[in-house]
């Protein structure tokens, strides 16, 4: 006999809370990074007035066989179109060394300066386990996401990083909440509608020359709506993007 408790539903997620939310810091290793999914709510928060920040910690350079100085500005000039599709005007790369990121103290302070500066009431960065998307995760991938979570608390800190005070004049800054795309175990998810999952498609298209380098990568169309699709039908609805969310200490219900 089936017991009653086999027939319960998974509760779905809740939606991300979003009041007052006016800024948004989005930190990440590469260019492209946040094109696979997380950009559709980028285009829902643009479309609602909420101002992203880009930050990549890299450019990527060494992404493709070809001479990093001639990749590097190849791919911003891809990032910058991606960008402008899902409604970014502030874009910002940094010069961390691709393929060999490490979650130093001067990765750490780079990134508490940018979350002073912009003063984002969230910072999302995507998931950074050791094991993800199918495989072992990409090493630039989990030392930005570690950096980002640490350098997010530390521009919090007044007593850490105090040359940002004193020498630069920014004050500290508490984000309400970090925002991990990408987890395997979300908490929250952000709905996204048909013309901002197409936005999502059109953002990674615009990494034409880095997708024509990877071997065997579906066209964006084949694959970027199922994500969509499949953090919907965690959220209850049609589309949605997924998340772990760690409450600052202002994000509420």
């Amino acid at each position: 006999m089936t017991s009653a408790s086999e027939h319960v539903a998974p509760t779905a997620l809740p939606a991300l809370p979003e009041d007052g939310i006016r800024r948004v810091l989005c930190v990440v290793a590469h260019p492209d990074d946040m094109e696979y999914g997380a950009s559709a709510a980028v285009r829902a928060w643009s479309e609602a007035g909420v101002a992203v920040t880009y930050l990549l910690l890299t450019r990527g350079e060494a992404g493709m066989a070809q001479d990093p100085v001639v990749v590097a500005p190849l791919r911003a000039r891809e990032q910058q179109r991606a960008c402008e599709v899902v409604g970014v005007a502030d874009l910002r790369i940094l010069e961390h060394p691709d393929g060999m990121l490490e979650a130093t103290l001067a990765l750490r302070r780079d990134i508490a300066r940018v979350v002073r500066q912009v003063r984002p009431d969230l910072v999302l960065t995507a998931n950074f386990d050791l094991e993800a998307y199918g495989s072992v995760n990409q090493a630039d991938h989990r030392a930005a996401g570690l950096s980002a979570v640490d350098g997010t608390r530390d521009a919090a800190n007044p007593w850490v990083f105090r040359e940002l005070r004193e020498r630069e004049g920014l004050e500290p800054w508490t984000a309400r909440a970090l925002l991990v795309v990408g987890h395997p175990e979300p908490t929250h998810a952000k709905p996204v509608g048909p013309a901002q999952v197409q936005a999502a498609v059109d953002s990674l298209r615009a990494h034409a020359a880095y997708l024509e380098h990877v071997t065997g990568h579906p066209a964006p169309e084949d694959f970027l709506p199922e994500i969509l699709r499949a953090g919907g039908a965690k959220a209850g609805t049609e589309h949605a993007v997924t998340m772990r969310v760690h409450d600052l200490g202002g994000l509420g219900d």
